[in-house]
């Protein structure tokens, strides 16, 4: 581990200007490639004390030995320098996106004497049009078995071709009328290549001047009784369209653009891009990436644009690009872009209307993926039991935990605090062990207090529930008789406890267990901020590989702590805001409060009605009415409901709940 002070250029050496540098390890192999508007100012911020570093940042600087910078004359000569370089030395720090697997495209091989339509992945070739990508191979198959009623173009390979010309004879679709025959000479070079202009074009988004041209010599022919082709011309049509609504119309006619958005933890990033073309979504592609380096969501941003466009040119950057958050260098990005398509490209955030709507959409795409891609590594067997052995090892267990619990505390700003307690055995959730919790031992908010207060009524259920049955039964099920003969969910007990929080939270939840005797559970905390693991009583945290597996378990098992004990913490405030003060009437059930509510409307108005009037009501004696009148007028008025998404006030007049 070199010290970064070693390296450190003198005062004075580092220009103050933009430019691209590079980090070398010892081996002078690059580590990490980054660009600057000032290259001074930049390279200061790596040189500060360890301890003031991101992580990830302080890790790449004691890895590397060396630095080494390029000044360039502009913020876009920077940008392409920076991509070029990251391309050729691939760098362990850098975010690098890579995708999950080779999306296949629609191409129109233009380069050819005979351009060909087939699908086609990996690297694009020059002189070929292509258009996607798509999710599936089959999807660009049904499409392009449509369209070649209209376009008959050539889709068969370099060998069929030459054995058809050889043999003076079309392959099957020449003699249905689905590929023109230029291996016979049935059209000549300059006509199949106007079909191909035309197929392209089409697939482009040009597709009304398509449609209109045909429905015009449909319409002729129709009216010179030439019925048969007035007919094939309605085939063709309808094919058409049915290949236009295989792509969904989202947008107006003339918008061209990508949608890029972001899904992201602190391990790992998911990117989810939508192609439109024509105002259609003509293909979606994403991946997930892991982020080796201290990047925020612009940064990804960034990143994701050098990826899509880094070897693209012409109108394969749209006109559009509608990202969830602008680059650091906004404007050297939007010059970068425009440079590679040839004309103005517009990069910015939508903010109304359908685009932002769809860019909702595609975020959902995103998080979905990264669920997904985290629900696939948890998944796995050995995926799983490799990270419970890695747990083991960082925790120095004895064995690997095979009933882990985790505890999360939720307020919000101190009122209806609750705590989460969930369980996974063989590192899945099993939810039918997950427990809820209302903190009764005191008022406001107090984390580690109501860390400690919910491990110790826990464990002293545990420790009830094996004082009741006698030893721990090995087969882990302990009956209830006096119930419904269930297991009773306390009576088991975790080889390892996991805390949402850092030292207090670990402290407090060590000294709940410790208090009740019980010495023969591990207890850990995780941190949100970096993602440190924190043992009882140690000044320093255990800090698990970015890519360990074990780190993702703790990570998914502290997150669907939080979410759980977020979800009850929103239903108790729910619960709370609608209380009403029939609640407090005894012997008034909740159909006479039914009853009540829909007789007058609301709570307000039953506020204002008399004893007599309320007797009205099927049901309701004098003496309960008067009770309802006395619970009423000792009751302060509630305070008008707010739609928190809105800030809308919701009248009390419409309606009420009991």
């Amino acid at each position: 581990m070199a010290d970064p002070s070693s390296y450190r250029p003198k005062p004075g050496q580092i220009p103050d200007s933009p430019g691209v540098y590079k980090f070398r390890d010892e081996h002078r192999r690059v580590i990490y490639v980054g660009k600057a508007k000032s290259l001074r100012q930049r390279l200061a911020n790596y040189f500060q004390p360890l301890a003031s570093l991101h992580p990830r940042t302080a890790t790449m600087v004691t890895t590397a030995a060396s630095v080494e910078w390029t000044v360039v004359s502009t913020e876009v000569e920077a940008l392409q320098l920076e991509y070029s370089w990251i391309k050729e030395y691939d760098p362990r720090f850098n975010v690098k996106y890579r995708d999950d697997k080779s999306y296949p495209y629609l191409a129109v091989t233009m380069n050819e004497e005979f351009p060909r339509v087939q699908v086609m992945r990996g690297h694009k070739k020059k002189g070929v049009r292509y258009f996607g990508p798509y999710a599936h191979a089959w999807a660009i198959r049904e499409t392009v078995d449509l369209m070649l009623r209209v376009f008959p173009v050539r889709t068969c390979s370099a060998g069929v071709f030459r054995n058809a010309a050889s043999a003076g004879r079309p392959c099957l679709l020449g003699y249905i009328g689905k590929c023109s025959a230029p291996c016979v000479g049935r059209v000549t070079p300059e006509e199949h290549r106007e079909l191909a202009e035309e197929f392209s074009d089409f697939m482009a988004g040009r597709t009304g001047t398509y449609i209109r041209r045909l429905e015009k010599q449909m319409m002729l022919a129709a009216e010179d009784m030439e019925y048969e082709k007035a007919g094939r011309l309605r085939d063709d049509i309808e094919a058409l369209r049915r290949a236009m609504e295989k792509s969904a119309v989202v947008l107006a006619d003339a918008t061209d653009a990508d949608l890029i958005a972001l899904a992201e933890d602190e391990l790992e990033a998911a990117v989810q891009i939508f192609h439109v073309r024509g105002g259609r979504v003509r293909g979606q592609r994403g991946w997930v990436t892991d982020k080796v380096e201290a990047v925020d969501t612009a940064g990804l941003v960034e990143h994701a644009l050098q990826q899509l466009y880094g070897e693209e040119s012409g109108d394969a950057v749209p006109k559009e690009v509608l990202v969830p958050a602008l680059p650091e260098d906004a404007e050297a990005v939007t010059a970068w872009l425009t440079g590679r398509r040839g004309s103005n490209v517009s990069l910015r955030i939508p903010q109304r209307g359908d685009k932002k709507d769809l860019m909702t959409t595609v975020a959902r795409n995103a998080q979905q993926a990264l669920l997904l891609h985290k629900t696939k590594r948890a998944s796995d067997l050995t995926t799983r039991s490799r990270a419970l052995e890695e747990i083991a090892e960082a925790l120095d267990l004895e064995s690997a935990p095979l009933r882990i619990e985790c505890f999360d505390i939720s307020h919000l700003q101190g009122e209806d605090v609750v705590a989460s307690m969930v369980v996974f055995e063989d590192g899945l959730p099993r939810k039918s062990e997950y427990r809820r919790f209302q903190i009764k031992g005191f008022e406001g908010q107090d984390d580690v207090r109501s860390m400690h207060e919910v491990i110790g009524r826990r464990f002293r259920r545990y420790l009830a529930e094996k004082e009741k049955t006698g030893e721990w039964d090995p087969e882990g099920v302990v009956e209830d008789p006096e119930e419904t003969g269930r297991p009773k969910r306390f009576a088991y007990p975790p080889q390892l406890v996991v805390v949402d929080g850092g030292q207090p939270q670990v402290a407090a939840a060590r000294r709940a267990l410790d208090e009740l005797g019980i010495d023969d559970i591990a207890v850990c905390g995780l941190a949100k901020r970096l993602e440190e693991v924190w043992l009882p009583g140690d000044d320093d945290p255990v800090v698990l590989p970015r890519s360990s597996e074990g780190l993702y378990l703790l990570q998914r098992v502290r997150d669907t702590a939080h979410d759980f004990a977020i979800r009850y913490q929103r239903s108790k405030r729910t619960k709370r805001i609608r209380t009403s003060p029939l609640d407090e009437v005894p012997g008034l059930g909740d159909t006479r409060k039914r009853a009540l509510i829909k007789h007058f409307g609301s709570v307000k108005r039953l506020r204002q009605a008399t004893i007599e009037q309320i007797c009205e009501v099927p049901g309701m004696g004098r003496k309960t009415a008067e009770a309802v009148v006395v619970a009423l007028a000792q009751a302060a008025p509630a305070a008008p409901a707010v739609n928190t998404a809105t800030g809308e006030i919701m009248e009390d007049d419409g309606g009420g709940t009991a």
